[in-house]
């Protein structure tokens, strides 16, 4: 009887081959991805634009909903039934949000009358300014002539008066809140049924570990960083305030409540801040260094609260790119204006801890030939530095 030889695997030389025909495979799948994924980012501010009257109420909704969801949790967990949780959730959110309104809207309008004065006060100081630097203006005149430009006539066409774009704006603003309170209270109520369609619903035991181990990273990101941050603006605001009344600024609860409301934006709105407080003191205050003063304890204030307060409270966890944050809120804000730059940050969390658990693209390492995922050789079972399976 001849005994047959061992059949023996495959060559390292043939091996070698599959691996890398896989690797080419493997790179156009997802120089493929990547592509499809730049051509989603530079279409969806135009789909989002567009439907904004659905978009940005669903998202506002979601962002709620995440915020809200843990006090419905504990009120539910007191005894109350589900629809009574999640009704009194979203009714204890309406009635911040009003009062914050009220504090801030109701000295506006008082001080509506008085702007007139302020406005004619701030062209005197600048009228001052231009007369000491009134040099500059002829070095200009000089510069110009020698340049042969002359001086055009400008046409300025009429637009509507902001009582008419406010008529105009009010029906589109009322149904998109109306909207956005609606869909948040349905899924604050639906968030139990929710749960348990992403955990219980999957094909494997690990998927839905995976699915429960996002949502509540995303749920508690979000939500302890809005909180976080609301409870700093609060005292942000009410350090204002109290600095206002004590420099004998009128409506000191008005600046307050904008300091704390803008202070949500991050860069911009505390620039708006401060070129709010130092208008306003030029136009109140009786010399240009007394106007400047408000403006610049602010400055002072923000820059010790940004730098030394809030990243000792939030501390690495909630540490992000200040180039992903004004990418985001540029991003956001052409597409939603105002309401999409509070949304900007938000999102940008909820995005950051999705990527955190499935793995975030490595888009300068591709261009240079290293894979797009991290875990790509791990998904072959390649052994990234020997190439070996």
């Amino acid at each position: 009887m001849s005994s047959q030889p061992p059949q023996s695997g495959p060559t390292p030389q043939k091996r070698s081959r599959r691996m890398a025909f896989a690797q080419q495979e493997l790179r156009l799948i997802s120089a493929l991805v990547l592509l499809l994924g730049l051509g989603l980012f530079l279409a969806l501010p135009f789909v989002l634009s567009i439907g904004a009257v659905v978009f940005l109420p669903l998202t506002t909704a979601i962002i709620l909903t995440i915020i809200l969801s843990p006090l419905a949790d504990r009120l539910a967990g007191w005894g109350l039934p589900n629809v009574l949780a999640s009704l009194i959730a979203l009714l204890t959110f309406f009635a911040i949000l009003l009062l914050a309104l009220a504090l801030i809207l109701q000295p506006a309008v008082d001080l509506f009358d008085s702007v007139p004065a302020m406005a004619d006060r701030v062209g005197d100081r600048f009228a001052e300014l231009r007369d000491e630097f009134e040099w500059i203006a002829l070095v200009n005149e000089q510069l110009s002539a020698l340049m042969g430009q002359s001086g055009a006539r400008e046409v300025v066409l009429a637009s509507p008066s902001v009582i008419e774009q406010l008529a105009f704006a009010t029906p589109s603003v009322l149904l998109e809140v109306l909207l956005t309170f609606l869909m948040t209270f349905f899924m604050i109520e639906a968030r139990v049924r929710l749960r348990r369609h992403l955990l219980f619903d999957r094909a494997t035991y690990g998927t839905s570990i995976k699915a429960a181990r996002v949502m509540r990273e995303v749920q508690d990101r979000v939500a302890a960083y809005i909180l976080t941050v609301a409870w700093i603006n609060g005292c942000v605001g009410i350090v204002v305030a109290m600095g206002a009344w004590m420099l004998g600024v009128e409506a000191p609860v008005m600046w307050g409540g904008l300091a704390a409301l803008l202070n949500f934006l991050p860069y911009i709105g505390p620039l708006l801040m401060t070129a709010l407080l130092t208008l306003f003191g030029i136009g109140t205050a009786e010399t240009l260094i007394l106007g400047l003063v408000p403006a610049a304890a602010y400055l002072g204030l923000h820059t010790v609260e940004s730098n030394v307060i809030t990243p000792s409270i939030l501390g690495a966890r909630f540490t992000m790119n200040p180039v992903m944050i004004l990418i985001a809120l540029s991003y956001f804000s052409w597409i939603w204006g105002v309401f999409g730059a509070l949304l900007s940050v938000p999102i940008l969390l909820m995005l950051t801890a999705f990527f955190d658990h499935v793995g975030k693209p490595n888009l300068i390492g591709f261009i240079f030939g290293e894979p797009l995922f991290a875990n790509n050789w791990l998904a072959l079972g390649i052994a990234p530095d020997s190439g070996q399976p």
